[in-house]
């Protein structure tokens, strides 16, 4: 049971609530299975739907990520995989079974509501969204007038950012940055447990995720069968030596040193001026991010807009895309770019500033 919400503003009261009652209705509804391969098949229902069929375990229907991993898994190419599943199941399920059986091995398939929802390692190590939750939550209830600025659960993460007021200070004037944590986790092989510093810049609601601080990758001991998947009890005790590591990365999270020190390197990068072409320098910054091309386009408008053409003004550029990202997860992707660039040296500048 998620316990020790108490006073983080009454929206940020309202989304912890929301998110311990939703995770604690998921748990009910989880069921984790390990099984081998051979005893695996695609079921095909109604020439359109598949699911996975796991013998003397059951039948599941699958989610689009568990597709995802099937096919990389066999290594099918995904864009034959997905011809395949929408204009011909059965020559999906006949591919994917004879792999299946050709090379078979033990996997970990992670169930919700009855679907199939990953398909993973059996040494995969389940650490929970309710787990990290239900350490993180008591943590930052403790954080004098915490707030709590976003909590998410998508179908590959969850998310709890909060900012602490009391961490406050100008990057410039009447450029006025807050601190805080960002704590995120993946129950289906899309991440780390991770907990990073996290800043509010309150002219323009932009927020950057620093690089993080604690990573622990989602990786244990191979269990064999599903017998003893469930009653795993040293599983328990592997999982509390992260979990202590997560609490007490939060705490450092909010530390005011650490924090002053972020500051001076965002002070750092208002004194260095773009001084080539600067749609240029959003391409280059662009390629070094990731960013679509559509992307690019915002990041350009944002640095026009914003009229700021220091290297502090591109950060800001980048990090104001998280507003109109098409997902929670592309939204602290901008975030986390934003303290990618905070943590860039001198030299790693250059090439964007004097891009022509």
């Amino acid at each position: 049971m998620l316990t020790g919400i108490v006073d983080a503003g009454q929206k940020g009261v309202l989304a912890l609530r929301s998110l311990a009652a939703r995770l604690t209705a998921e748990k009910a509804m989880k069921l984790d299975l390990i099984g081998d391969t051979s005893l695996m098949e695609m079921v095909v229902h109604e020439d359109k739907v598949l699911s996975l069929g796991i013998r003397e375990l059951g039948t599941y229907p699958l989610r689009p990520l568990a597709h995802e991993q099937i096919a990389g898994r066999l290594k099918i190419p995904k864009p034959y995989y997905d011809r395949m599943l929408k204009e011909d199941p059965h020559l999906l399920a006949t591919n994917v079974d004879a792999w299946f059986w050709k090379y078979p091995e033990k996997r970990l398939v992670r169930t919700l509501g009855g679907d199939a929802r990953a398909f993973l390692s059996n040494s995969y190590q389940r650490v929970d969204h309710i787990d990290v939750a239900e350490v993180a939550i008591p943590v930052l209830s403790d954080i004098p007038d915490v707030e709590i600025a976003a909590v998410d659960v998508t179908e590959s993460r969850m998310y709890i950012q909060a900012v602490s007021p009391r961490l406050r200070a100008e990057v410039g004037v009447g450029d006025v940055v807050r601190g805080g944590v960002i704590i995120s986790n993946s129950e289906v092989g899309l991440g780390s447990i991770s907990v990073a510093s996290f800043f509010d810049r309150l002219r323009c609601k932009n927020g950057m995720v620093a690089l993080e601080k604690f990573r622990q990758r989602h990786v244990g001991r191979q269990i064999d069968d599903s017998e003893t998947l469930w009653r795993d009890d040293t599983r328990q005790a592997e999982d509390r030596a992260i979990l202590l590591k997560v609490r007490d990365m939060i705490r450092a999270a909010v530390d005011e040193t650490r924090f002053a020190g972020n500051v001076d390197k965002m002070r750092s990068l208002t004194g260095t001026r773009v001084v080539g072409d600067p749609a240029k320098a959003v391409e280059v910054l662009a390629q070094k991010i990731d960013a679509t091309d559509a992307e690019r386009g915002g990041i350009l408008r944002a640095l026009i807009e914003g009229g700021d053409l220091s290297a502090w003004g591109l950060l800001n550029a980048v990090t104001a895309q998280a507003h109109s990202a098409a997902s929670h997860d592309r939204n602290v992707e901008f975030q986390a770019a934003g303290g990618q660039l905070l943590e860039l040296s001198a030299a790693e500048w250059k090439p964007i500033l004097e891009a022509k």
